[in-house]
Parts: structure tokens; C-alpha cells; sequence
């Protein structure tokens, strides 16, 4: 990655119906990537040609191989290409494994989830995704529905469709992660990510950044968005993860937000 000069921001957390506003001081991280997941405390990202990255301190390593989207949490890291073939990182080595997706996400309690190219679901137990090995067929659970993109967290997983409506999966648990019932959610985001710890982020169509916010264990929806304000800036894509929001612009740049 080339390098760039840090930049510290002060960046404006706006509640559309509280009127509340919170400083988020942020720093521009140097290299330019397209997709960004934080979890388990690491960093993953890709760029515009496929390179991967993962951040060790205030320095990008290349790996390996060559991918469209990359995740990191509790089940591990895991990536597609631009064929839609999944990997799991295991070892040091990208293992393909069983499927076909576009979009994929760890964030679960052991299990993954995504999307394919026919924005169909898909969701994967912590029984098959512990034990990935080069030959095995794994035992992906078709879930009802369509999305274009799928996050889950700890308190649940979260959805949005080729009409950039949001949707709320019920029910999901580390042996149940088919879930049981969709909930639609108002508003509308081209991308969302849940963080580790249950909060939730996404991004509309323009670039607009937004937070759920009261996520509790007993208010998984949560209540309402505020817009994270940044002047002039838009955004591709978010992540969250131990009190860290990771921002890619829509011109590639990173940016890291302590919360």
C-alpha cells in the first residue's frame, strides 16, 4: 500500500430526532482499500485490484491470494473471490471450500453468513465452520428471503435488499442460524455491518453514514438511525469492532474512529 499522511478529524455524530451531536475524533489511516472488516480485535481489508490486507500496529501485510470481500470474527477469517469461491483462512493458507457467495460475514457466534450473486441467503453452523477442510462439503442453510448483503453480532443479524430495504433476522443463535422470521426495519442502506458487540452501521446509496441507535439484549432492533456527519465526506463501506469504527470513503481512503 502507498503510505499517506495521517489526518486527524473531528467528526459529528448527529441523532436525527434527539438532536443530540457526539465528537468522534478520527484519524486517516494510510493505503487505500474498497472493504474493510474489523473483529477479535483484527483488521482485514481489500482493495480495488483484489490485494488483502491485514493491519498489524499502524502497518498493512499483503497476503496471499486475491478477493472481492473479506471477514474476520469469532468463525474466523473467511473471503470470496471474484469468481464467488469461498476461503477460509486456516494455517496461513486460503482453503476453498463448498458454495458460491458474493458477500460474506463472521461475524456471527461461529457461524457465517452471505449472499450470493442471485441474492440468495445463506448461513453456515459453528459445527462445519470449526472444521474446514480442503475436500469438505459443508452444510450451507438456505435462509428465506433475499438480500444483497447480510452481517450478523452478537444480538442478531442484519439485512438489506437490491431495493435497499433493511430487514432484521429473528431468532438466530450459534445452532440456529437459519433464524426464524424477517423484520422490516425503517429506513434505507445500500450496506450494513453489525460490530462485535451488537451495534449497528450501514451506508446508503449517496454515502451516507448511520448508527441503530439503544441496541440492547432486550431491544435488538434498537429504536432509531442517527447520522454520523462528516462535512463534505461520503462512504463505501463500515465496520466496528472494541470501541473502533472503520470507515472506507468512496474515494478509498481509510479512516479509523475511536468511539
Amino acid at each position: 500500500m502507498t503510505p499517506s499522511p495521517a489526518l486527524l478529524l473531528l467528526l459529528a455524530l448527529v441523532g436525527r430526532s434527539s438532536g443530540q451531536t457526539v465528537s468522534l475524533s478520527c484519524t486517516q489511516v494510510p493505503g487505500a482499500l474498497v472493504q474493510i472488516d474489523a473483529g477479535n480485535g483484527q483488521v482485514f481489508g481489500v482493495n480495488s485490484a483484489g490485494m488483502i490486507y491485514t493491519l498489524y500496529g499502524n502497518s498493512w501485510t499483503q497476503l496471499p491470494g486475491a478477493l472481492i470481500h473479506v471477514t474476520v470474527g469469532a468463525a474466523g477469517v473467511w473471503g470470496v473471490n471474484g469468481g464467488h469461491l469461498i476461503y477460509k483462512l486456516v494455517g496461513g493458507d486460503w482453503v476453498q471450500t463448498a458454495g458460491l457467495l458474493k458477500q460474506v460475514d463472521a461475524g456471527g457466534a461461529q457461524f457465517v453468513s452471505g449472499a450470493n450473486r442471485n441474492d440468495d441467503i445463506y448461513c453456515l453452523g459453528n459445527s462445519a465452520t470449526v472444521s474446514v477442510k480442503d475436500d469438505s462439503g459443508l452444510p450451507w442453510v438456505n435462509i428465506e428471503g433475499k438480500l444483497k448483503y447480510y452481517s450478523c453480532g452478537p444480538l442478531g443479524c442484519w439485512g438489506v435488499n437490491s431495493a435497499d430495504d433493511i430487514y432484521y433476522r429473528h431468532s438466530v443463535s450459534d445452532c440456529a442460524c437459519e433464524g426464524s422470521r424477517w423484520e422490516q426495519v425503517q429506513g434505507k442502506l445500500s450496506m450494513i455491518e453489525v460490530g462485535s458487540d451488537g451495534s449497528v452501521y450501514g451506508v446508503n446509496s449517496i454515502g451516507d453514514l448511520y448508527r441503530r441507535n439503544e441496541i440492547s439484549l432486550q431491544n435488538p432492533l434498537g429504536s432509531s438511525w442517527s447520522q454520523v456527519t462528516f462535512a463534505s465526506q461520503k462512504f463505501k463501506h463500515v465496520s466496528q469492532d472494541l470501541g473502533r469504527l472503520w470507515l472506507i470513503t468512496v474515494d478509498q481512503r481509510i479512516l479509523k474512529c475511536l468511539l
